[in-house]
């Protein structure tokens, strides 16, 4: 099934490419022209072609979905407050906590983002005060920032290819591996759960590395225009933009966040009634940008026209919602051999990155080894499906079976060792191995099972609505990342990083 879905993407990339590039009347603005005619599915499964909306209004002559009611947002402070530097704190984490942007605490501090906090430290928390007119420009649907049912339409090499600019030339080494454009652009969309239509737009209309071939620097050495050394380069750049689109769009859904601080130091409200992908793209560009940039970069003109003429009006693909009232999660199973005594390290965090929601849930194996070591003790399956993928430590179970983690429900397994790992398009039944826990993928210190959920490309949150339950066992979160418990009954195991009696559970 997955390869007869690639197929048909390849066989309907020509008809799609012809009509990103059709030419309009002089003065027109492409994305307000009226059209009823149904969006154009790109080879989509059949489960992803059923979920596309089967045409734009007649009488709307621009289809802006995302009827969001109005965010509750958090109240901006309105007094300069001081903070006594807690061991654990960092910038990030206290700028977090007072709806401040890392930078603006950074600078009222005569400090820089990198820099570490002692203990007792005494920080000074500006006010934020808005100084920039907001934005209720839509930008994008919030089925098209994330890595959703219609991202499996897009055959991401042959697009960039097509278009023959810069990024089809483009190769860096990535872990030892080298890396064309293309694949560096599929892999991140993949890992962070971003659409990959959304990178690509974002890399064109801000270095155009899309579709033109001969560029300058600062361009080529920080293509999204983040002048940070530390972040040079094409996969650099696009893993810190899909870390920070993420950051955006989970901490609005949640009603964390309510302003941004730019680049040059104004700060910028965001009206209530926006959507999430919007926000999320806003609070991206107030990242790099001056007032008067970011102005045009969040207007019909900016990053919304450059999609548009790469890939079509994004309302036209726009899925709603990607998570239905009634979403459940189905039966799972603890994720360990029946016998086997595992350690709850880890509470609700970031499935990816520092921002993707708070979907994941640590276990280190049993045994007495701590650090980066190898074990033979079992991960096996939580409940049927198919292996969509496995590599570089990550394995991703396909709950629904049609081989396309963009839709239904997924399960990711992370640092898994390349020893006895499942392979892929493997189908297997709940309790099936799928490999041993390890440091391999991402950024480990000690050997575990770091796992966490997605439906339609969303990160689903171990300590939100939609509960995380393995066996019965539930998560719940503090509000601190990574500090929680499993309860099943009477029962309570807390989340602790080592090994204790409290910490101990088994299936």
């Amino acid at each position: 099934m997955r390869s007869g879905s690639r197929a048909a993407i390849v066989l309907m990339l020509s008809a799609f490419l012809s009509t990103a590039c059709t030419q309009h009347a002089p003065g027109t603005h492409p994305w307000l022209l009226n059209t009823s005619t149904p969006p154009v599915a790109l080879g989509a499964s059949k489960q992803a072609q059923a979920l596309l909306p089967t045409a734009r209004p007649a009488n709307s002559p621009y289809f802006t979905p995302t009827p969001d009611a109005p965010h509750t947002l958090p109240t901006l402070r309105a007094d300069v407050v001081q903070y006594t530097v807690q061991s654990g704190d960092s910038l990030a984490s206290i700028a977090l906590s007072y709806n401040l942007e890392t930078s603006a605490l950074a600078s009222a501090n005569g400090l820089s983002a990198s820099d570490l906090l002692q203990a007792g430290q005494v920080l000074t928390i500006p006010a934020p005060q808005p100084t920039l007119s907001p934005s209720n420009f839509k930008i994008i649907p919030d089925s098209e920032l994330v890595y959703g049912p219609v991202s499996s339409t897009l055959d991401v090499a042959a697009f960039v290819q097509a278009q023959g600019g810069y990024l089809s030339l483009y190769t860096e080494v990535v872990d030892k591996s080298t890396l064309s454009g293309a694949q560096i652009v599929a892999t991140l969309a993949k890992e962070y759960s971003v659409n990959p239509r959304l990178l690509l737009a974002l890399l064109e209309y801000q270095s155009s590395w899309v579709t033109k071939s001969q560029l300058q620097e600062p361009s080529l050495t920080y293509p999204m225009g983040l002048a940070d050394a530390s972040r040079a380069g094409l996969y650099r750049q696009l893993s810190w933009a899909a870390n920070q689109l993420n950051r955006g769009y989970y901490l609005w859904g949640v009603n964390g966040l309510s302003s941004v601080q730019l680049a040059d130091s104004n700060l910028v409200a965001f009206p209530a009634a926006l959507n999430a992908g919007t926000v999320s793209v806003q609070r991206l560009f107030a990242l790099v940008d001056d007032a008067s940039n970011w102005t045009n970069a969040v207007s019909e003109n900016g990053l919304y026209a450059a999609y548009v003429r790469l890939f079509g009006i994004p309302f036209d693909l726009s899925i709603e919602s990607l998570l239905p009232a009634n979403l459940s999660q189905p039966v799972m199973r603890l994720p360990f051999k029946d016998g086997d005594s595992w350690s709850f390290t880890g509470g609700p965090h970031s499935a990816w990155g520092d921002s993707a929601a708070w979907a994941a849930l640590d276990f280190a194996p049993p045994g007495d080894s701590y650090g980066c070591y190898t074990t033979n003790i079992w991960e096996v399956a939580v409940a049927d499906g198919i292996i969509d993928r496995s590599e570089n430590g990550e394995v991703v179970l396909d709950l629904d079976g049609d081989g396309l983690e963009q839709t239904g429900w997924t399960v990711l397994y992370m640092h898994v060792a390349s020893t006895d790992r499942v392979k892929s398009g493997t189908q297997v039944k709940a309790g099936d191995q799928i490999g041993h826990p390890s440091c391999e993928g991402g950024i480990s210190n000690g050997t575990h099972l770091h796992l966490a959920r997605r439906y339609n490309g969303v990160w689903i949150s171990a300590d939100g609505s939609i509960p995380f339950v393995l066996d019965r066992w539930t998560s719940h979160g503090t509000g601190t990342e990574y500090d929680g418990t499993l309860t099943r009954g009477g029962q309570t195991v807390t989340a602790w990083n080592g090994r204790i009696a409290d910490n101990q559970i088994q299936r």
